[in-house]
């Protein structure tokens, strides 16, 4: 079987990342990487020295008998890059977020169609395994029903100058709340701030209600002094807290609740019991979550299978961090998430989700 021929669009911050895990694959070749600035193209040929060719103009790719393009560039390119590639008949791995409106993002994936190419968002943290074992935990009742998740994502910087703190990290914790609970959520209320650029919030509370009452809270920060990227889930039986900074204790369980006991001799009082019992660390097998995205691409355009993570996932993201960027600009009123889209996406939505 022949080696995939990639070619990689953005050698910046992220795109390194996904060079080196595609030049590592045994099923696939980089062939050709493209970039604005020449220096980062160089630093990638001296470290790969493999890569046949480094171009600009991501344009000259097309007639480099490539089969698929990975894109790791500024979001606000996304949607015209990526459908230049589709068009050209190449399958597309595109970064977090698909596009930076639902339109957009609608857009690609009727090209990808159209085109019989695979289209797939890179939300690798649905590829994380202990994301996937907390999934587990929630599929298989472990921790009862689900009350809550609070989920925190923050650092000092990276700061971006073209889309605020809300397009540029709550689209992780949306796609892991989706997953996790294998449903969208209902409405989105976002109160933001803008601390050291005027007009573009470097800070961010996101509430967003699912269904089953099921409440989430996201905090999103470039601003402040330690890295966070944590998740905490409360059940009616137990509780989790996953912590992706953890070199290796990633996920603990609490075994700890509460329960209200109603006392059938005085109408209204309730007394309340309190369970403390182990805390349990559980061996999850590190896999590097992009090696597996990146495998799983190569699968889905060798098999002609959709991806976990397609266009229609993407989209779906997109549409909360819309309903949440309209609450910011309301100061925080409740924003009913639109499932505006083909009927064709709906139904493949729900598959997903249903099947996930």
């Amino acid at each position: 079987m022949t080696d995939l021929r990639i070619g990689a669009i953005g050698c910046g911050y992220w795109g390194p990342n996904l060079i080196r895990n595609f030049v590592e694959n045994p099923g696939a070749s980089v062939i050709a990487v493209s970039d604005l600035q020449v220096e980062p193209m160089n630093r990638m040929r001296q470290r790969f020295p493999e890569i046949e060719y480094a171009v600009r103009d991501y344009r000259e790719m097309f007639d480099m008998n490539l089969d698929a393009v990975v894109i790791a560039t500024p979001p606000a390119t996304h949607h015209a890059i990526a459908r230049d590639c589709l068009e050209h008949g190449l399958h597309v791995l595109v970064e977090k977020p698909i596009t930076l409106n639902s339109e957009d993002a609608i857009d690609l994936i009727h090209v990808a169609e159209a085109n019989d190419r695979i289209l797939m968002v890179g939300h690798t943290f649905e590829y994380n395994p202990a994301v996937r074992a907390l999934k587990q935990m929630i599929r298989n009742g472990e921790l009862g029903d689900i009350y809550y998740i609070d989920a925190i994502r923050a650092s000092l910087g990276l700061f971006q100058t073209k889309a605020n703190v809300v397009w540029d990290l709550a689209p992780h914790d949306i796609s892991i709340l989706r997953y996790l609970l294998g449903a969208d959520p209902i409405s989105v209320s976002t109160h933001g701030s803008s601390c050291v650029q005027e007009g573009i919030e470097d800070v961010a509370y996101t509430t967003l209600a699912f269904p089953n009452n099921v409440l989430a809270h996201i905090r999103s920060s470039w601003l402040d002094p330690s890295k966070q990227r944590r998740i905490t889930v409360v059940g009616s039986k137990k509780m989790v807290i996953y912590d992706d900074v953890e070199p290796l204790e990633k996920v603990k369980i609490y075994d700890k609740g509460v329960k209200a006991i109603r006392h059938t001799d005085t109408f209204g009082e309730f007394s309340f019991a309190y369970h403390y019992g182990d805390v349990v660390i559980p061996y999850i097998r590190f896999e590097e979550p992009l090696r597996v995205q990146c495998q799983h691409f190569i699968d889905c355009v060798r098999e002609g299978k959709q991806p976990r993570t397609d266009g229609y996932n993407g989209l779906r993201v997109v549409q909360v961090v819309e309903a949440a960027q309209a609450s910011l600009r309301l100061d925080g009123q409740t924003v009913v998430v639109s499932t505006d889209g083909p009927r064709v996406a709906q139904r493949r939505q729900e598959e997903e989700l249903v099947h996930a």
